[in-house]
């Protein structure tokens, strides 16, 4: 069992702040998510991460990695996703099933921004 390291640190900050504002994922010219629902994660001592509901992300461009997974005691378990052209190389990570904490990422994709380029555009 997954032991959620809120327990030690009740304190610890994972921020999901809504975003309003357009934002898309790109990899050489072709768009994996375009989003107004995206939800930008603000976590203690790392940087901000949009995460993308896969409503939202082209899961045909896409195919999980398997046997590739990792724990963050704040977030959960992670599983991989590569595309679909290069199955070997990850760019993107979910969490099936989130801590408590941060529930709200439960159902979306984040992208490696040194991988993938991620853009927050106007509210229009």
């Amino acid at each position: 069992m997954l032991t959620s390291g809120y327990l030690t640190r009740p304190d610890y900050r994972v921020d999901l702040l809504r975003r309003p504002n357009r934002v898309a994922a790109s990899l050489a010219g072709a768009r994996l998510a375009s989003s107004r629902n995206a939800i930008v994660v603000d976590e203690q001592d790392h940087g901000l991460v949009v995460y993308f509901p896969r409503h939202d992300v082209d899961l045909r461009a896409l195919v999980a990695v398997p046997g590739r997974a990792s724990f963050c005691p704040y977030k959960g378990e992670a599983s991989y996703w590569a595309l679909a052209t290069a199955p070997e190389q990850p760019i993107g990570w979910s969490y099936q099933r989130p801590f408590a904490e941060v529930a709200g990422i439960a159902g979306h994709v984040a992208f490696y921004q040194d991988r993938v380029e991620v853009s927050l555009g106007g509210a229009g």
